[in-house]
């Protein structure tokens, strides 16, 4: 009669029931994918050995979740592509002292009032791509820059604002707000700004691997620019949410292009959150430096009604405004 090897059936058992019990907690995590079939053997692991499957479950879903979620807002994979708000980056730009961001991601702390941030790049790392965030100088010089996902009326109080300073800005601008605000383009330029580019559907750059693909984004709104104005667009590149990769620098410098990271931001972007004037005022007072390049959103309500008396202020404390050509010349 044959010999049953028992031992070596209870590990195969046990190897079958963990497997499927993995194949239960791939399916509970992954919850949108609705698996007939997953759901159907995970089942039946689960009836093997319920105890198994149990403890495996606890120890590697939260384990998983731990992974996916930690340290992402929310806010950032629902933003559609019009929103053009930096989250990820931005909320790392908002804290007092913070590590420095994983590969691709813009990241700064800010270990010392009045003093320039330290940044996730080096100023000579990124001058090889013909890539700024701020200027290595002693002089109180700001370098101020807006980004423009859409419109909700706060851009004509920027500009005025500006005008009043006799201030240059570069709005770094994506494709719709372009197309649908032809006559905000055509004050800017007319008024001495530069609009810059900020892609035309706000993707995650650094995901994009082709010179062809990368060029698309690009090119599509140098072509909304030149039909309202006439002109060629000014080839300032600022990557959306700040995320980017070695080689994308290089595909914009291969283009012409120079790259816009910034130096001075603050969480102005939340429309049902909007920072009250004191708060604004101890960010931006706060934290200005020399050679600042400062980014703030077009969309800010704050920005819009403070704008005016935030360059006063600046003003006050020695500071003075600057195109961003400047930064190399």
């Amino acid at each position: 009669m044959k010999q049953w090897n028992w031992k070596k059936i209870f590990s195969t058992a046990m190897v079958f029931a963990a497997a499927f019990s993995l194949g239960r907690i791939a399916a509970v995590v992954n919850t949108d994918s609705k698996v007939p079939a997953l759901d159907a053997l995970a089942k039946i692991s689960s009836d093997i050995s319920a105890k198994m499957s149990a403890e495996s479950s606890e120890g590697a879903l939260s384990e998983t979740s731990a992974e996916s979620l930690d340290g992402i807002p929310a806010e950032t994979s629902a933003r559609s592509s019009d929103g053009a708000s930096d989250e990820a980056s931005m909320v790392l730009s908002d804290e007092t002292s913070v590590e420095t961001a994983a590969d691709g991601n813009w990241g700064l702390s800010f270990p010392e009032e009045g003093q320039p941030p330290t940044a996730n790049a080096s100023m000579e790392e990124l001058e090889k791509f013909d890539t700024y965030y701020a200027q290595d100088t002693s002089e109180k010089r700001i370098y101020l820059t807006f980004d423009c996902g859409y419109e909700n009326g706060n851009t004509p109080a920027i500009l005025d604002a500006l005008k009043k300073h006799k201030a240059p800005g570069t709005f770094f601008a994506v494709g719709n707000f372009v197309s649908d605000n032809p006559e905000l383009i055509k004050r800017m330029a007319e008024e001495g700004h530069v609009v810059g580019n900020h892609t035309f559907s706000h993707p995650d750059m650094s995901k994009i691997s082709t010179q062809e693909t990368f060029s698309e984004e690009l090119s599509k709104v140098e072509d909304l620019y030149k039909e309202i104005t006439g002109t060629e667009m000014t080839k300032y590149y600022r990557p959306p949410q700040g995320k980017y990769s070695e080689a994308n620098l290089q595909m914009a410098k291969d283009m012409g292009y120079k790259t816009f990271f910034w130096s001075l931001a603050y969480v102005d972007w939340m429309q049902d959150q909007q920072p009250t004037r004191e708060e604004a005022f101890e960010k931006l007072l706060g934290r200005i430096h020399p050679g600042a390049i400062v980014l703030l959103h077009n969309t800010s309500s704050t920005n819009g009604q403070i704008l005016d008396e935030l360059l006063s202020k600046w003003e006050e404390m020695g500071y003075t405004f600057h195109p961003l050509e400047e930064l190399w010349q």
